[in-house]
């Protein structure tokens, strides 16, 4: 018995050196990433309110009162003391056609600390917020030399700290731009179609059942200026419903909502102008717009 009890306590004292060890290391790794993280400065995402500017795709007009907003807080290793200002600085990238109507950085906003509020955790807090009419007017830029489907508003933040620091999109980290702190210093607004205005008079959605049981719960949510209308293929295996658009409406949405067998279901849809504007199916896509407001041909 003595000589099991003393390989038990050799492999006993061994687990435990181990243990120590790995927890030395352990804490070392910690007291680096901590040590590195109180010498400088977090300016977390706390929500981006708006990050998307319509363009209208037939007249190539910005919405100017679309805009770009973002909720941040800053952090560093004295509860948020050491802020002294917030920088905002805003580029224009060209990702269309063939011109580079891109724009170069610039600053546009110095956001003293006095300018922040308290956040939920006792931190500087602060909503910012630009139009698309403010964005452009800054940089110069022309509704003709922004196209839709890519082209991008840039914002990138600075935050300048009492002693004499500064951190931004270069000084970031792996640490900082995931998980809790999403700190990425820099936020894209992309430029996207504005819904077309429907031609009015009667739409055709062309229902298909590959079973021929119908849609099983699925069906689609038309929605005319905020009034919806649902259109479902109730049994057999194809069907037409006629949704008429009144004249004067401004904007048409067409949603797949999900059933038991969404791999039976196609549909097509064709405006009143005779052109097809959705074609979707099998395994229609769910909860997302279905029409390309691109094209403006609707």
């Amino acid at each position: 018995m003595r000589k099991i009890d003393f390989k038990y306590s050799l492999i006993l004292v061994a687990i435990t050196g181990l243990f120590f060890t790995a927890c030395e290391d352990s804490d070392k790794v910690v007291d680096q990433i901590v040590e590195a993280e109180q010498r400088g400065a977090a300016l977390r995402t706390v929500s981006v309110t708006s990050n998307a500017i319509a363009i209208n795709s037939a007249t190539n007009v910005l919405a100017d009162d679309d805009t770009f907003g973002v909720i941040v807080e800053y952090q560093d290793a004295e509860g948020g003391a050491l802020l002294q200002e917030l920088e905002v600085y805003l580029s224009f990238q060209d990702n269309t056609g063939d011109d580079d109507n891109s724009k170069a950085e610039i600053l546009i906003a110095t956001i003293p600390a006095s300018d922040f509020s308290a956040g939920e955790f006792g931190l500087p807090r602060y909503e910012y917020s630009i139009t698309a009419d403010e964005m452009t007017t800054l940089l110069g830029l022309a509704d003709s030399e922004i196209g839709f489907g890519g082209d991008q508003f840039v914002h990138r933040f600075a935050v300048n700290l009492t002693d004499g620091r500064s951190f931004s999109l270069a000084d970031n980290s792996g640490t900082l731009t995931g998980s809790f702190f999403s700190s990425p210093f820099q936020y894209f607004a992309t430029v996207v179609c504005a819904p077309s205005v429907p031609t009015a008079g009667d739409w055709f959605f062309d229902l298909q059942d590959s079973f021929g049981d119908g849609f099983n719960g699925a069906s689609l949510t038309v929605t005319i200026d905020g009034e919806e209308t649902e259109v479902v293929l109730a049994d057999g295996d194809e069907g037409q419903v006629i949704v008429n658009v009144p004249a004067g409406s401004e904007v048409i949405s067409i949603v797949f909502n999900s059933g038991d067998f969404d791999e039976e279901i196609t549909f097509q849809v064709t405006s009143a102008n005779g052109n097809v504007v959705v074609d979707a199916g099998p395994t229609p896509p769910v909860g997302s717009e279905l029409l390309d407001y691109c094209p403006d041909n609707l």
